[in-house]
C-alpha cells in the first residue's frame, strides 16, 4: 500500500478518536460513557503492541512461553473484589491521582519517596513507550513495503509520535485536578480495546480457517516442523520456575503499571464496576489468546526457512496472500494497541512528574505566591509539556536504542523495573509496621539490582564480544555475572533479575521497617490505609494532628489553587459534614486533612502537605499519643456505628408502632361504625315488625287482603332478622374456633350451579349474563353448604355492583397443583387497590365507599374468608382491568387426613 494512503487512513483514525473523546466529555453522554463495560474494556490497555505482535513472536519461537504474561493477571483478578476495591477507596477519599502519590502518602507524605517512585516509573515506562513506537514504525513499513529512513523527517513514526503527543497533552490535561475523571480518554481507550480485539480475532479466523483448513490441518502441518514437540511442553523444573517468576512479574504489573493504576483506580467512577471487570477482563484476555497459537504456527509453516520477524506474522500472512484490506485492519488493531498505551502512560507519568518532581522541588515556591488563574495555567502547562516531552523522549529512545531489541525483551524489562514497587505498595495496604525508610531502601536496592542484572547488560549489548562484563562478571568475579548472579544459572535473564531484585527488595523493606520505627504520620496513614473501611466515610476524623492553625490562613492557600468560589463551596461542605461553625477561627485536624486532600489533586500529596504546613504551626506527637488517639477514634467510630444502628432500629420500631396504632384507631372507628350499621340493620326489621303488629292490633277493620300483606311483611322481616343474627353467630363461631365443617368429595361445578339457581330471577331482573367457563367435572374436598354460602355471597356482591345495563359475571375454575382455584369476576366499578388487604375484614364495609352503606351488613366477605381458611384454602382480590375479581382456592385432597 502507498505510504501516503496509509498515512491518510491513520489521520482519519486519529480524527475519529478525537471525535469520540470530545463526544464522551459532554455531560449529556455520561450514561454511555460512565458504565461498567466501558470501565472493564479500558483496563485492556494492558494489551499493548507487545500483546498484539510480541505474543505471536514468543509463541512462534518458544511455544507456550507467552502464557505467563496472562496467567498472572487472571490468577489475581478474582481478588480484585477485595484488593482493588480497597485501593480505589483509599485513593478516592484522599484524592490520589497516581501510584507515586499512593505510596508516598502512605509513608507520611514523603516527598523523597514520591520522587523515587516517579523515577522508577519513568525508567520502566519510557522504554516501554519506545517499544510501542517501534511496533508502529516496523508494521508501517511492512504494510507499505518500504524501508525505514535514518533521516528523522522521512520517518512516518515521527509524525505519529507528534500527533499522539498533541492528542494526549490536550485530552490528558483538561482538568487541573489530576484526580478528575477523564471520560474522553477512557471511552476512546475502551473503543480501541474493542477494535484491536475484533481485528485480531478476524486475522486469527482467516489464518485458521481460510489459509489452513482448521485446527487439525494447521496442527498436522506444524507438527512436522523442527523442534515442534520441544516448544509445546512446559518443560522440567527449571522451565517451571521461569514460568512462575514470569507469572509473578505480570501479576504485579496489573496493579503497578502506571497506566493500569490510572485506568483501574484513578478513572474508576463506581466501585461496583469492579464486579463486571472481574469477569469481562479475563474473558477479554482469553479471547485475545485463542488465535495466538494458530497465527504463530501458521507463520512458522508458511515462512519456514525464511528470515522473517515472527512478531509480525499477523501482518505478513494476509500480505503473503495479497489480502490488502485485512493487512490494513490488522495494522490498525496494532496501532490501536500501541497508542492506547502511549496516551494513558504519558498522562499518568506526566502527573507523577509534575506532582512528585517538578512542583515540590522547583515550582512550589512560585506557585505559593501566585493567583489561582496563573497557578492553574502553570500546572496545566507543566503537565502538557511533560506529556509531550515524555513521548518525544520515548521516540528518541526508539530511534537510537530500541531498534536492536524485540518487543518482548523491552516489555519484560519494564515489568521487572515496575515490580520493584510491589513490597512498598502491598505493604502499604496490608502491613501497619511498614515504614518510609523501609520503602525507600527496598525500592532503591531492588532498582539497583535491576540495573546490574538487566539494564546494563542490555545497554552494553547481549552480543557485544568486546565486553567481558556479561561473560565474566564485574571485575571478572564469576559470582557477579549479571545473568548468573551468585551462581544461579538456570533462570532466564528476566526471571533471574526479578528473583534477585525482589528478594533483596522485600528483605530490605521488612528488615528496615521492623528495625526503625516510622514517625507518627506514617503510623497514622498506616491505620487509615489498612482499616480504610472504617474511615472511608469520615477519614478526616482519623487524621492525627496537633498544633495551632487558623481557618483564614488555610482558606487563603486554598483560594490560590481552587479559586474563591470553589473554596467557599468546599468549606460549606466541610462545615455541614462536621457541624462546624462557619465563623470558627481556629482550625482543627479535620480541616487540615480536608485542605490537604483538596490540594492533592492539583499539586500532589507531598506539595499539599508542604503548603499547608507553611501556614500552620504543627507540634510533634509521640507514637504512643498517635496510637491512643487512633484507638479513641476507632472507639468513637464504633460507638457512632452502634448508635446509628440503634437509632435505625428505634426508627423502624417507632414506625411499626405508629402503623399499629393507626391500624388500632382505624379498627376502633370501624368497629364503632360497624356496631352502628349492625344496630341499624337490627332495628330496621324490628321496627317494621313492630309497626305492622301495632296496626293489626289496633285496627280490627283492616281488609283481609291488606291484613295478609302486613302478616307477610312480618314474616319477611323476621327472616331478615334471623339471617342477620345467623351471620353474626357464624362469624363469632368461626373466630372462636367453635364452628365445625364437614368436608367430603364434591364437584365444584355442581356446587356453583346450585349457588346460581336461587339467584336466577334476581339475575334476570337485573339483565345480567352469568358464564361458568369450565363445564368439566372438578372434584375437591369441602363442606358443600359452606361453599354454597361463599359462592352465594360472592355472586350477590357481583350482582349488586354490576352496571345497570350489560352486566357480566364470569366464573372460572382451574386446577393448580393440589388446589382448585375459583374466580368470580364482574364488570362493575371494581375495588380500590389500596383496599385489597382489608376487604375481608369484618369492619370493611362500614368505611368503604364502594359499597352502599344501607345495603348489607358488611359481614359477608369476612365470613367467606373464615370458611375458606377453615378449608385450608386462601381467598384474595385479583387485580383486574375492569370490575372486581375475587379468587379462592380449595384443596383437592381430604383436609382431615
Amino acid at each position: 500500500m502507498n505510504s501516503a494512503v496509509l498515512l491518510l487512513i491513520l489521520l482519519g483514525y486519529l480524527g475519529i478518536l478525537f471525535f469520540i473523546a470530545h463526544w464522551a466529555e459532554k455531560k449529556e453522554n455520561i450514561k454511555w460513557t460512565n458504565n461498567a463495560y466501558i470501565y472493564a474494556l479500558s483496563l485492556a490497555v494492558y494489551c499493548t503492541a507487545w500483546t498484539y505482535y510480541g505474543s505471536i513472536g514468543v509463541a512462534a519461537n518458544t511455544g507456550m512461553g507467552y502464557l505467563p504474561i496472562y496467567i498472572g493477571p487472571i490468577i489475581i483478578i478474582p481478588a480484585w473484589i477485595i484488593i482493588l476495591k480497597k485501593i480505589i477507596r483509599i485513593s478516592r477519599v484522599n484524592k490520589i491521582s497516581s501510584i507515586a502519590d499512593f505510596i508516598s502518602l502512605r509513608y507520611g507524605n514523603s516527598r523523597f519517596l514520591g520522587a523515587i517512585v516517579t523515577v522508577v516509573c519513568l525508567a520502566g515506562i519510557i522504554p516501554y513507550i519506545a517499544l510501542q513506537l517501534k511496533a508502529i514504525s516496523e508494521t508501517f513499513h511492512i504494510v507499505t513495503q518500504t524501508n525505514s529512513s535514518s533521516y528523522i523527517f522521512d520517518d512516518t513514526t515521527t509524525y505519529v509520535a507528534v500527533a499522539l503527543a498533541l492528542f494526549a497533552s490536550y485530552y490528558g490535561t483538561r482538568y487541573v485536578d489530576a484526580s478528575e475523571k477523564r471520560k474522553g480518554i477512557v471511552t476512546a481507550v475502551a473503543l480501541e480495546s474493542v477494535l484491536k480485539l475484533v481485528f485480531f480475532i478476524i486475522v486469527g479466523i482467516y489464518v485458521t480457517f481460510f489459509v489452513f483448513e482448521g485446527y487439525d490441518d494447521l496442527y498436522a502441518k506444524a507438527s512436522l516442523l523442527k523442534n515442534f514437540k520441544e516448544k509445546n511442553t512446559i518443560g522440567g523444573l527449571e522451565q517451571g520456575l521461569n514460568w512462575f517468576f514470569l507469572s509473578m512479574v505480570s501479576l504485579f504489573a496489573i496493579f503497578l503499571l502506571p497506566r493500569q493504576f490510572q485506568m483501574a483506580v484513578v478513572e474508576n467512577n463506581r466501585e461496583r464496576h469492579i464486579k463486571t471487570a472481574i469477569w469481562l477482563f479475563p474473558l477479554y484476555l482469553l479471547l485475545f489468546n485463542i488465535f495466538v497459537y494458530p497465527i504463530a504456527w501458521g507463520g512458522n509453516v508458511l515462512f519456514e526457512g525464511k528470515n522473517v520477524n515472527a512478531d509480525t506474522y499477523s501482518l505478513l500472512i494476509p500480505q503473503f496472500f495479497d489480502n490488502q484490506t485485512l493487512t490494513v485492519l490488522v495494522f490498525l488493531g496494532g496501532f490501536s494497541a500501541a497508542i492506547s498505551m502511549i496516551v494513558v502512560s504519558s498522562i499518568s507519568l506526566s502527573t507523577m512528574l509534575s506532582n512528585n518532581l517538578l512542583i515540590p522541588y522547583t515550582f512550589l515556591g512560585k506557585l505559593k505566591n501566585e493567583e489561582q488563574i496563573i497557578n492553574n495555567k502553570k500546572i496545566v502547562n507543566i503537565r502538557k509539556i511533560g506529556i509531550f516531552s515524555l513521548i518525544i523522549a520515548a521516540y528518541f529512545i526508539y530511534r537510537f536504542f530500541a531498534l536492536d531489541y524485540s518487543l518482548v525483551s523491552i516489555g519484560l524489562i519494564s515489568f521487572v523495573i515496575i515490580a520493584q514497587l510491589a513490597p512498598a505498595f502491598f505493604g502499604a495496604i496490608f502491613w501497619r509496621r511498614g515504614s518510609r525508610l523501609g520503602a525507600i531502601y527496598g525500592i532503591l536496592i531492588g532498582f539497583l539490582i535491576c540495573i546490574y542484572t538487566l539494564l546494563l547488560p542490555y545497554a552494553i549489548g547481549l552480543t557485544n564480544n568486546e565486553s567481558s562484563f556479561i561473560s565474566e562478571g564485574f571485575l571478572k568475579i564469576g559470582l557477579l555475572k549479571p545473568f548468573q548472579l551468585f551462581g544461579l544459572d538456570y533462570l532466564q535473564p528476566v526471571p533471574h533479575a526479578f528473583f534477585w531484585s525482589m528478594l533483596f527488595n522485600t528483605i530490605t523493606y521488612f528488615a528496615v521497617s521492623v528495625s526503625f520505627k516510622g514517625n507518627y504520620r506514617e503510623r497514622n496513614y498506616a491505620e487509615m490505609y489498612v482499616d480504610i473501611d472504617k474511615y472511608s466515610t469520615n477519614h478526616e476524623n482519623a487524621f492525627v494532628w496537633k498544633g495551632t492553625a487558623y481557618t483564614r490562613d488555610i482558606k487563603k492557600v486554598l483560594i490560590r489553587f481552587l479559586g474563591e468560589e470553589r473554596t467557599k463551596r468546599a468549606m460549606n461542605i466541610f462545615n455541614t459534614k462536621y457541624n462546624v461553625d462557619k465563623d470558627q477561627e481556629l482550625a482543627d485536624a479535620r480541616l487540615v486533612k480536608f485542605a490537604e486532600n483538596l490540594l492533592t489533586g492539583h499539586i500532589g500529596t507531598a506539595s499539599a502537605r508542604i503548603l499547608i504546613s507553611s501556614v500552620v504551626k504543627e507540634e510533634k506527637i509521640t507514637l504512643p499519643e498517635v496510637l491512643k488517639i487512633l484507638e479513641e477514634s476507632k472507639e468513637n467510630i464504633s460507638i457512632n456505628k452502634k448508635l446509628t444502628e440503634t437509632s435505625n432500629q428505634l426508627q423502624k420500631i417507632t414506625s411499626e408502632l405508629q402503623k399499629a396504632n393507626e391500624t388500632l384507631v382505624r379498627k376502633d372507628i370501624q368497629k364503632d361504625e360497624f356496631l352502628d350499621t349492625v344496630t341499624h340493620e337490627l332495628r330496621t326489621p324490628i321496627t317494621a315488625i313492630r309497626a305492622a303488629s301495632e296496626i293489626l292490633h289496633d285496627d280490627d277493620e283492616i281488609p283481609e287482603e291488606l291484613r295478609k300483606q302486613f302478616l307477610q311483611n312480618i314474616i319477611s322481616e323476621s327472616d331478615r332478622l334471623n339471617r342477620l343474627i345467623d351471620k353474626i353467630l357464624d362469624l363469632e363461631k368461626f373466630e372462636t374456633g367453635k364452628q365445625t365443617i364437614y368436608p367430603s368429595l364434591h364437584n365444584v361445578i355442581d356446587t356453583i350451579e346450585n349457588s346460581i339457581e336461587p339467584l336466577k330471577q334476581l339475575i334476570k331482573n337485573r339483565n345480567i349474563s352469568v358464564y361458568v367457563e369450565s363445564k368439566d367435572t372438578v372434584l375437591a374436598y369441602y363442606d358443600e353448604d359452606r361453599i354454597v354460602q361463599v359462592v352465594t355471597n360472592l355472586l350477590s356482591n357481583a350482582i349488586k355492583f354490576c352496571p345497570e345495563t350489560d352486566g357480566l359475571i364470569t366464573i372460572q375454575v382451574k386446577k393448580k397443583d393440589n388446589f382448585i382455584e375459583t374466580s368470580v369476576q364482574d364488570n362493575g366499578k371494581g375495588i380500590n387497590p389500596n383496599d385489597f388487604d382489608v376487604i375481608f375484614d369484618k369492619f370493611y364495609q362500614a368505611s368503604n365507599q364502594n359499597f352502599k352503606k344501607p345495603v348489607g351488613s358488611g359481614l359477608g366477605l369476612a365470613i367467606c374468608k373464615q370458611i375458606i381458611e377453615h378449608h385450608k384454602g386462601k381467598i384474595w382480590v385479583e387485580p383486574s382491568v375492569k370490575g372486581a375479581c375475587i379468587v379462592f382456592t380449595l384443596p383437592i385432597n381430604n383436609i382431615e387426613n
